[in-house]
């Protein structure tokens, strides 16, 4: 349990350094390097026996290259799309799910036929298909490094300030967004670490839990597709409510699972919940974008994910401790809809203030020009006062 939950840290964890080389070296590089460790961390683990090398070799090295390589996969949409930007990042994002829904079934199937050493090795194929992808990658707006190296006529590194781009942090709006969402995601992983557990508990051996997180893939994958269309056709920072309301549902959701007697309204619960984590997941690029503008978008992106490491990690061992206490999750269920409710409230408050951000750009220019009217105007004042005293005299000579 610690060697996968260190790999889901790691890869949120990792996720500034990796925009910041994004913004030095651009996406293919990046994503190719990232697609190389991954690789050597999966087979090498492959050839481990023992426990303890398992939290280097997977927990860090596959972790590491899986959060090189998915970064960029991010950034690099917003290169090529700008009107479909989110049916893309749908498109692309589905593909988690559709895996999410087949993996389990194809990993049972080859641990049980060739076991779990040759099944981390067969896993090596996926691993290199995603470094190879990686050489795909054509980035259309120039890297840090790039443009330093162009106003000084020779390849240089950049100055730390624009290594690590923190001017990201002085957009309101983007600040808001970057602390309101990790607020929201103390009890958002919550159902998913603890739901099958939950329904052991509570059905026993009648039901089969791995039912619910088909149903959660399902819907999951849906969701990115048509909430990634959706969000093309809502301007601007506005597409914030979408997220707003994935909160709100999955918030409500999470606090009825105590409440489910049946397990059929456990299923019910598991599609609106995979719906909306869908709509949640598929408009992190389009809205980075929206609020940072697509030079700053990469460093954005990877200080959110990286503010998102703490709440996805703290979030699940708590709900556990509750469960120790109280011997049932049904508290911990209750409490982990309340974070989404708090954070989808806060991210309310981005559209009016991106608005008003944007309205004071738009003052600035107006004002540099009546200043300078006003000073031209001084200026001709100044020199017809100073030409008056000159007429008089050259008409009195």
């Amino acid at each position: 349990a610690w060697v996968s939950s260190l790999s889901m840290g790691m890869v949120f964890f990792c996720s500034p350094i990796v925009s910041i080389f994004t913004d030095l070296f651009g996406c293919r590089k990046v994503a190719v390097i990232g697609g190389a460790v991954g690789l050597v961390g999966l087979l090498s683990s492959s050839f481990v026996s023992t426990i303890e090398p398992l939290y280097f070799t997977y927990g860090i090295l596959f972790a590491c290259g899986c959060s090189f390589a998915y970064q960029p996969s991010l950034v690099i949409l917003g290169h090529y799309f700008k009107k479909r930007l989110g049916l893309v990042n749908g498109i692309v994002t589905a593909g988690s799910s559709l895996f999410t829904v087949s993996l389990p079934f194809l990993l049972t199937v080859l641990i049980d036929s060739v076991d779990l050493y040759n099944t981390l090795r067969v896993l090596c194929i996926l691993m290199f298909v995603l470094f190879l992808a990686g050489f795909t990658y054509k980035p259309l707006v120039p890297n840090t490094k790039d443009k330093e190296g162009g106003k000084k006529g020779k390849s240089k590194f950049p100055p730390a300030k624009k290594i690590c781009n923190f001017s990201v942090f002085k957009v309101l709006s983007y600040r808001i967004w970057a602390f309101g969402i990790p607020a929201a995601l103390f009890g958002y992983f919550v159902p998913y670490v603890h739901l099958m557990k939950h329904v052991k508990d509570k059905f026993g051996d009648s039901v089969r839990e791995e039912v619910l997180l088909l149903c959660l893939g399902i819907t999951s994958g849906v969701g990115r597709l048509v909430f990634g269309r959706v969000a093309d056709y809502i301007p601007g920072a506005k597409k914030v409510y979408l997220q707003v309301a994935s909160f709100f549902f999955i918030g409500l959701m999470s606090m009825m699972i105590p409440l489910c007697n049946v397990f059929g309204a456990l299923i019910a619960v598991c599609l609106f919940m995979g719906l909306f984590d869908g709509c949640f997941i598929c408009i992190m690029a389009p809205i980075a974008f929206e609020l940072v503008g697509a030079q700053n978008v990469s460093q954005a992106i990877g200080f959110l994910l990286g503010l998102m490491s703490v709440p996805m990690t703290v979030g699940p061992p708590i709900a556990g401790l509750l469960r120790d206490k109280l011997g049932t999750y049904d508290v911990a269920f209750y409490l982990a809809g309340v974070p989404p409710l708090i954070g989808g409230a806060i991210l309310c408050f981005i559209p009016w203030v991106h608005e008003r951000q944007k309205l004071k750009e738009r003052a600035k220019p107006v004002d540099g020009e009546t200043t300078e009217k006003m000073l031209e105007n001084e200026s001709t004042l100044v020199s017809d006062a100073t030409e008056k005293p000159v007429k008089e005299l050259d008409s009195g000579f």
